[in-house]
């Protein structure tokens, strides 16, 4: 596994809101929500990235203001045609 070693003043580390043995934790479950919403990563990539199981990741997406799915309109139609589903 690889490391990063991020150095960041207490102050900064203080305006995270979590007590400083969470800040790491909350750094990368950060980081992880963001790549995700940049497709950089996969829910299932991004869950791993932020050390926690998938289902758990998916739930604490909203936490962050990330949205779960991001399809239009449009695409949620057509895949629901494809799943030969009609909503």
């Amino acid at each position: 596994m690889g490391e990063l070693i991020v150095s960041v003043p207490d102050a900064r580390l203080a305006a995270l809101n979590v007590p400083p043995e969470q800040a790491a934790d909350e750094v990368r479950m950060l980081a992880a929500v963001k790549l995700y919403e940049m497709g950089r990563l996969s829910t299932g990539a991004a869950a791993e990235f932020a050390g926690i199981p998938k289902p758990v990741f998916l739930q604490r997406l909203g936490d962050y203001g990330a949205a779960v799915f991001d399809m239009t309109e449009e695409e949620f139609e057509r895949e629901t045609r494809l799943a030969g589903t009609d909503l």
